[in-house]
């Protein structure tokens, strides 16, 4: 069977758009190879339901104006057996005939799949994310509100991953340890790839400029969770200030523990301008400042969502020429280790974390691991590999009629 001239791909993003960043890379990419792309996504900020942009065309949720915005957010919900979202999903598929569909992560995945099965289109998984041990770690952090006990209960998750799985087309993960627990349970291995969270050629900085004398700059660009590991940055932190170290610590992001690690750091003694936290800023403004820092932080706790998956700053950090700091979260770890991008340090373990940073302040050694992380980027870790994987795999998926449709 041979491709549509101009195949259309639907994209189920469970959340307001713009703006994600894997999102936009696959949409992006499509776009350039040649594909029709609809993202299809919330709209809790009331924009048009259509509006064109570079990376396809965002089919937005019409709100309900009537109820006011916080009763329009609520019913909003992306749940797969909200009527809205079935209905959403059923007027878009019959209106544009994809010839796929991508659906993000779990939350939508059911309802995506049965119309898409009765439309006869195949459906593909990106899974960005271990979701059901995400939801675990919310729950273990003491952090879940209301919102989380109603919706996002661990065994229901579980449950709806263990139900999808098996039944759509091609399941897309971000990291090699993700799609060995695909397998594991009991997906057919052809019919799992990996999609990582790598960043394009272009921007590999081509090399790291003379440092100006001045503290170390260490930047942790991501969100503000406790199973993400910022406590044990900070105190660290608060270590190598007592020794007198000269350093600057960035943290650039917001989430829900924000607020409480900003209150932990002025207990801790630390405060600007050796400790600074930004809040959320563009992208393009935290890529830059993430390309004025020295060190990376990924101090992530290594439990089962780290431990199957990988975030987006790793590569950002070694794009720009950043040493990588990691914790011994496995996939992060297997990277810094194997192309000698960084140092790991042992997770939740801040007295470890302070004695691999203790190295960091050697410039030699610094630009020995920055340069060994751009090359790894230049020539494996990169989105033009990633892309192809994507495309191959895609392009199977609408050459063979679905097996379950």
């Amino acid at each position: 069977m041979s491709l549509p001239s101009r195949p259309r791909i639907a994209y189920v993003w469970d959340a307001d758009y713009p703006w994600d960043v894997r999102t936009e890379k696959i949409c992006r990419t499509l776009v350039d190879a040649g594909y029709d792309v609809d993202i299809i996504a919330r709209n809790r900020q009331w924009r048009a339901t259509d509006e064109v942009l570079a990376e396809g065309t965002v089919r937005r949720m019409p709100p309900w104006r009537l109820l006011g915005r916080s009763m329009d957010g609520a019913l909003s919900f992306p749940a797969f057996a909200n009527p809205r979202w079935l209905w959403l999903l059923r007027q878009q598929f019959r209106a544009r005939r994809p010839d796929a569909v991508i659906v993000r992560d779990l939350p939508l995945g059911p309802a995506a799949l049965w119309i898409a099965r009765a439309e006869g289109i195949p459906v593909l998984l990106d899974m960005a994310e271990n979701y059901p041990a995400m939801i675990r770690d919310v729950w273990n952090s003491g952090r879940a509100g209301r919102m989380d006990w109603l919706l996002r209960n661990p065994r229901a998750v579980e449950w709806v991953e263990q139900y999808l799985l098996p039944r759509v087309d091609h399941v897309i993960t971000v990291v090699e340890e993700s799609a060995e627990r695909v397998v594991a349970m009991g997906v057919p291995a052809g019919r799992v790839s990996v999609v990582s969270n790598t960043p394009p050629r272009a921007r590999v900085v081509s090399t790291r400029a003379p440092r100006k004398p001045g503290p170390l700059r260490l930047t942790y660009l991501g969100l503000m969770e406790v199973p993400r590991g910022i406590r044990e940055v900070l105190e660290s932190a608060a270590a190598l200030q007592k020794e007198g170290r000269a350093f600057e610590l960035l943290l650039i992001g917001d989430g829900r523990d924000r607020t409480q690690f900003e209150s932990y750091a002025q207990s801790l003694g630390l405060a600007a301008p050796t400790v600074r936290f930004t809040g959320a800023l563009p992208n393009a403004e935290a890529l830059r400042l993430v390309g004025e820092s020295d060190v990376g932080l990924v101090p992530h706790h290594a439990v089962e969502s780290w431990n199957t998956t990988i975030p987006n700053k790793l590569f950002d950090y070694m794009a720009a020429g950043l040493v990588v700091v990691s914790s011994d979260a496995i996939p992060a770890d297997r990277i810094v280790r194997s192309t000698g991008a960084g140092v790991v340090f042992r997770s939740r373990d801040s007295a470890d974390l302070t004695i691999q940073l203790r190295l960091l302040f050697d410039e030699a050694v610094r630009t020995r691991m920055a340069e060994a992380g751009m090359e790894a980027v230049r020539h494996r870790y990169n989105w033009e590999y990633d892309t192809a994987v994507l495309l191959r795999h895609l392009e199977a998926c609408i050459r063979t009629p679905s097996a379950s449709a």
